[in-house]
């Protein structure tokens, strides 16, 4: 394969099995969907090869292309391997004992859930031990307007971004609390940003609150969320808001377990 490469490409000095490997790590790294032409002032490759880099990888899907054509953002395989890699036996054991200890202190089921293509995913939980409690095994997809992890994954998207989200989600009634008004959602989603954790009022099931605060990168982007959710028979929202610097402990312990 190295015969084959134009003196452009050997210009490059990057290796050819690398090459798709670090077109797949900067469209990570960009956090939104990217252009070729972004990535190409990053590693620096020919035209042509890069859009048949990028080419394979959607074929492969590894990769898959933005609404608008052009951008490309992480596709359903890059998307498994970053869940069984934070899945994975060692990473798994130590996230337990964090998450553990914090449903033991708030005495509420708490679980760490992962953005997906078209909702949150639960990727761990600690069950309360009371009686009554509410089933949402891991790997349950829940949606992202009317759950607190998923508005806490939406207050970390760039406006034009979460626009894009507004005008084309369906936003259907889950629970009595359901939001359904774009306008009234965009503002949810603004005080959600500003104040660092969001809600769940019902919003998701009836009977149920929850809140849930980000788990973030070194470079302050949500990986994940962690959150409390109870039957407001024994805790209001309120109530359980009242254990927000639990929470937020909590998800910096997990952000360094996770970055290290």
């Amino acid at each position: 394969m190295a015969d084959d490469l134009t003196p452009s490409d050997k210009q490059t000095q990057i290796p050819t099995n690398l090459r798709l490997l670090m077109l797949l790590e900067e469209v990570v790294k960009a956090g939104v969907p990217v252009t070729p032409s972004v990535i190409k002032d990053v590693i620096n490759l020919p035209k042509p090869t890069l859009h048949r880099l990028f080419n394979t990888a959607e074929a492969e899907g590894f990769l898959q292309r933005d609404i608008d054509g052009r951008s490309y953002s992480p596709g359903p395989r890059l998307r498994q391997i970053a869940v069984q890699t934070i899945s994975s036996q060692r990473v798994r054991a130590l996230r337990l004992i964090i998450l553990r200890s914090v449903a033991a202190e708030i005495g509420e089921t708490c679980n760490i859930a992962m953005p997906d293509r078209e909702g949150m995913t639960y990727l761990d939980r600690v069950e309360t031990h009371w009686p009554l409690r509410i089933q949402l095994p891991v790997g349950t997809q829940v949606p992202f307007h009317c759950t607190a992890s998923g508005k806490m994954f939406l207050s970390s998207l760039r406006p034009a971004y979460f626009s894009r989200y507004l005008e084309s989600a369906a936003l259907e009634p889950h629970g009595p609390g359901t939001i359904t008004d774009r306008a009234a959602l965009r503002d949810e989603i603004e005080m959600t940003r500003k104040r660092g954790y969001s809600t769940d009022n019902q919003e998701f099931m009836e009977d149920m609150a929850a809140v849930a605060v980000p788990i973030v990168d070194g470079q302050k982007r949500l990986m994940t969320t962690l959150s409390v959710h109870a039957p407001i028979q024994r805790h209001s929202l309120e109530g359980l808001i009242g254990h927000i610097d639990v929470l937020k402990s909590g998800a910096e312990k997990l952000a360094e377990q996770i970055r290290s």
